[in-house]
């Protein structure tokens, strides 16, 4: 009697919910915005923002280091800096 109910929930569940599941989710993805001019360009202002901050970060950091030399800065040195200011830039072109 199980094998009775079983077999058209298998057959139901491959055949009509699996594929509408997938067709479903296609179309949702097809039909996700993407990223606008204006979102491009919000986010390259706010990247230079964070570069220009992380700058100031690291100069406010080198004065405080020159008058206090037991002060250990958190940020990189100026060579690793300019490495991943320009792994960036790369990526972003």
């Amino acid at each position: 009697m199980e094998e009775v109910i079983i077999v058209p929930i298998v057959i139901g569940t491959l055949f009509l919910g699996l594929p509408w599941l997938i067709l479903h989710y296609i179309t949702k993805w097809k039909q996700a915005k993407t990223l606008t001019g204006e979102d491009e360009q919000l986010l390259d202002e706010l990247y230079d923002t964070a570069r220009r901050l992380e700058n100031r970060l690291h100069t406010v950091e080198r004065i405080i280091s020159a008058d206090h030399p037991d002060f250990r800065p958190s940020v990189r040195s100026d060579e690793e800096l300019a490495q991943l200011e320009n792994n960036s830039t790369s990526r972003r072109n």
